[in-house]
């Protein structure tokens, strides 16, 4: 029940962002919008993890282990290196391209470890 707020906005983000994926891979030009809510999403994701870790305000906490642990140092790197993709490649397409793979690589296993802690707690 804890963890129903982390997986609607990390799924939410997780869909922008295949949607921003498909979008790069076509040459298109993606939406600003599209990429602020992709962020936004992954951020409040992350937050609601990171409750979930050292507990709520009312006092819960799930019980996390290395794999909640894990899975929230997963999401902060996609995180940051979402962050960083912009700059890093800014110069290159091939350098950009490098920079994305390693984003959406962590950003999958982070959210796939997510989703087993939130399956193992829930049993």
């Amino acid at each position: 029940m804890l963890a129903i707020p982390a997986v609607l906005l990390l799924s939410g983000a997780v869909a922008l962002g295949v949607v921003l994926g498909l979008e790069y891979l076509r040459r298109a030009r993606s939406k600003p919008t599209i990429i602020g809510l992709h962020l936004l999403l992954g951020a409040g994701g992350l937050e609601v993890i990171a409750m979930l870790l050292r507990g709520t305000p009312d006092g819960a906490v799930m019980p996390a282990g290395g794999i909640g642990h894990a899975a929230g140092g997963l999401l902060a790197l996609a995180l940051c290196s979402g962050l960083l993709v912009p700059l890093v490649g800014r110069r290159s397409r091939a350098t950009m391209n490098v920079a994305l793979v390693t984003h959406v690589s962590v950003s999958a296993a982070g959210f796939l470890l997510c989703l087993w802690w939130f399956v193992r707690a829930a049993w």
